[in-house]
């Protein structure tokens, strides 16, 4: 029997949770302010989910619109209260003004998440040389996964760029797993399942009203019908 896929759904609230949850979801990926492409949401809303659903949740830890650390001891008190609060794995991300991985800021919160798990966002598809990037964290505790596009303006761009980075899996810096998102859509698919490439992302397409409206489980469970159970 092949390997089930993974489907990550983005949720805002206890509502998306439980929506992605019975559509099939295997994990959430919990953030607020969406204007911002995805801010660290409220302690109080990660406990509540985390008592709603018993699927893995990843927290954003993100404070600002853009790729900057900014304040970063304040990250620091954040990821403690939300540790505090239940969460045990998160998603992070951050370049300098050059464009090249923030060491810095992602050694501090790394000593921070000790133990959990954490995925490096989209900000590698913006960086200066992602390769490079991805060798620099090629040994850091607790990450697993990168989420990328392949490029900085959706899959449909990014694809050759997935492909040949599955190709390289095992390679040092290509031990994580690939969680595809940013403009992936069902047609997709086929091509990345036949690279070896078993993660995926939606947001929007979890939501037939947009993002004013909520998950809906069925939209879910159409995603999941076409990646297997």
């Amino acid at each position: 029997m092949s390997k089930r896929a993974v489907l990550e759904v983005i949720a805002l609230d206890v509502e998306d949770a439980v929506a992605a949850r019975a559509g099939g979801a295997d994990r959430l990926e919990l953030v607020t302010d969406m204007a911002s492409d995805g801010l660290t949401p409220p302690v109080a809303t990660v406990a509540a989910i985390r008592a709603a659903v018993d699927i893995d949740v990843r927290v954003m830890l993100r404070l600002a619109d853009g790729f900057a650390a900014g304040d970063v001891e304040r990250l620091v008190r954040v990821a403690r209260e939300l540790r505090e609060a239940g969460a045990e794995e998160f998603v992070l991300g951050f370049l300098d003004p050059h464009g090249d991985v923030d060491l810095a800021a992602v050694e501090r919160l790394a000593e921070v998440l000790h133990g959990c798990r954490w995925t490096f966002h989209r900000a590698v598809d913006r960086a200066a040389d992602r390769n490079s990037l991805r060798k620099r964290l090629a040994d850091f505790p607790g990450l697993d996964t990168y989420l990328t596009a392949g490029s900085a303006t959706g899959v449909d761009d990014g694809l050759p760029t997935l492909l040949g980075e599955a190709r390289r899996r095992g390679e040092p810096g290509y031990e994580q797993r690939l969680l595809v998102g940013g403009g992936l859509r069902l047609d997709h698919v086929p091509t990345l399942l036949d690279a070896g490439i078993d993660a995926f992302h939606i947001g929007g397409a979890a939501r037939p009203r947009g993002w004013a409206g909520p998950v809906s489980a069925a939209a879910v469970a159409q995603w999941r019908t076409v990646l297997g159970d």
